[in-house]
């Protein structure tokens, strides 16, 4: 009896915590600054790079650069929404890059770069929708090229690509974009 009560509340603690587990995809600019950022979060489980928003099937780093395929360098975030909610997932998203810019983010630049957020249901394109109106109604953002895109299809950037920032503290382009990108939100975010 002891072991099936056991089982049963062990169950049920692995069920809330699969349905508290959300996702949420974006674009804003280079991969390795995004997920430092997401990571960063308390909530978030996991932020992985990839590519999402284009039309060449399993493309590759050097397909994306070209800039020819349509694919944006996207971070897909698995967070719990018991801890951090999907509209504050949309304010780290807005405070950590510029969303005026088109197709730019600090030395990066070209469509891959683009700032987007593909949202899986409507719920999401809802209230990223509202956000960015609730933007644009604030002096300092009325031009913001942002697009909110459906989620058709993530493909995992290579494996070299995850966790980046963490496993090369000392690349030149963590050095001098990624931690300081990532330095300049952490002093600013405040969880809502």
């Amino acid at each position: 009896m002891i072991r099936i009560f056991s089982l049963s509340i062990f169950l049920c603690v692995i069920f809330s915590l699969h349905s508290q587990r959300e996702t949420a995809y974006f674009a804003s600019g280079c991969f390795w600054c995004v997920e430092a950022i997401f990571e960063s979060i308390d909530g978030v489980i996991d932020a992985q790079s990839g590519y999402s928003g284009g039309t060449t099937i399993n493309p590759t780093y050097k397909q994306i650069c070209s800039g020819s395929t349509g694919h944006a360098e996207t971070v897909k975030v698995t967070f719990r929404s018991d801890k951090v909610t999907y509209s504050e997932m949309l304010s780290v998203f807005f405070d950590s890059h510029d969303p005026t810019t088109l197709n730019r983010q600090g030395p990066d630049v070209g469509t891959q770069y683009r700032s987007a957020i593909f949202c899986i249901d409507e719920r999401q394109r809802i209230l990223a929708q509202q956000f960015v109106e609730d933007l644009k109604s604030q002096s300092t953002f009325k031009t913001i090229t942002t697009t909110i895109e459906t989620m058709t299809k993530f493909y995992p950037a290579e494996k070299y690509h995850q966790d980046f920032v963490e496993n090369n503290p000392y690349h030149p382009y963590v050095v001098s974009v990624s931690k300081p990108r990532r330095l300049k939100f952490l002093q600013k975010f405040k969880k809502p």
